[in-house]
């Protein structure tokens, strides 16, 4: 397990998280990352327990008791060991919160990514009562083949009024590195559950290839170029439309993304643009007034060029 979550600033304004408390009488446990190494309060990490009452392993599985029952590199007893839970948790003020599981680590742009902990994140705005992650890979000729979706069901009564995907978002990027942000969120009613109880990962609904909801309306093109920008959004998001208004990162795109959008602007537009307009300009609307900068500077640079190449020719 190995995770950069940092939670910063005043510790009383972090989110409260499901808690395990503290270890009773006998009982040591220990928050480690992959290399089984302290990690500071606020940083997520594998739990790790020992102790006096501690098993032996299991039985009759000697591969199983060795892969998680190890040495323990922290107690002073030759011999001793710890119990690796598969838990993922954190100290905050000497407490215990339960994060998700390990096994819910998946890779995301070259990130390793909890979807336990986001789960935990979005449970803690107060207008989410239930939330499951998932990295999807449903097509892989897509533009996001590779995406995490977060599908959430709202809080309060039957029929209210679910956050938008702006909202969660930006409650998430404050929260969590950009790779942790899920690209697109689905409002269900209520999560598919297996005959155990436990959340069918495998029942959640594809996310459909539509405009997700945000909380402006939908802003058609006004000009060629606005056109031209929203439909090099559209394919690159995988999305039906995109309104002039709508920003890029809220839609689902991240950095790999705009190399994608500023790439088709290059072939398309004959425009080159740094990586970093889309970041400061994250709309249609905003990107279009300086692509239509830059085809206006191109077209009087070729005209001067046929002015001199004329005058030159009369000479």
């Amino acid at each position: 397990m190995v995770t950069a979550t940092t939670l910063t600033g005043d510790p009383w304004t972090w989110p409260t998280l499901p808690s395990i408390g503290r270890p009773i009488a006998g009982v040591r446990v220990y928050v480690v990352d992959r290399r089984l190494q302290l990690v500071p309060p606020g940083v997520a990490g594998e739990l790790l327990v020992g102790g006096a009452g501690l098993a032996r392993g299991y039985l009759g599985r000697p591969e199983l008791t060795a892969a998680a029952f190890v040495p323990d590199p922290f107690g002073t007893v030759p011999g001793d060991r710890l119990y690796r839970t598969g838990d993922l948790a954190r100290f905050r003020s000497g407490v215990l919160e339960f994060l998700g599981r390990i096994d819910g680590q998946v890779k995301v742009r070259g990130f390793r990514v909890e979807t336990g902990e986001i789960e935990s994140f979005l449970t803690s705005h107060p207008r989410v009562q239930a939330a499951a992650v998932i990295l999807r890979e449903d097509d892989p000729d897509a533009p996001r083949s590779s995406q995490l979706v977060a599908y959430v069901v709202p809080a309060g009564e039957p029929g209210a009024e679910p956050p938008t995907t702006s909202e969660l978002r930006r409650f998430l990027a404050g929260r969590l590195p950009e790779p942790m942000v899920p690209a697109a969120f689905v409002t269900l009613p209520a999560l598919p559950r297996t005959g155990s109880g436990k959340v069918d990962r495998r029942a959640l609904p594809r996310p459909e290839g539509e405009r997700p909801r945000l909380e402006r309306e939908y802003v058609p093109p006004a000009s060629e170029v606005e056109e031209a920008l929203a439909e090099i959004w559209a394919e690159t998001l995988g999305l039906a439309r995109v309104g002039v208004q709508d920003n890029f990162f809220e839609l689902g795109g991240h950095s790999l993304l705009a190399t994608q959008v500023i790439a088709r602007l290059r072939e398309r537009l004959r425009v080159d643009l740094p990586l970093i307009a889309l970041f400061q300009m994250p709309t249609v609307e905003q990107l279009a007034v300086v692509v239509e900068e830059k085809i206006l500077d191109a077209l009087e640079a070729l005209e001067d060029a046929e002015v001199r190449a004329l005058v030159g020719s009369t000479e």
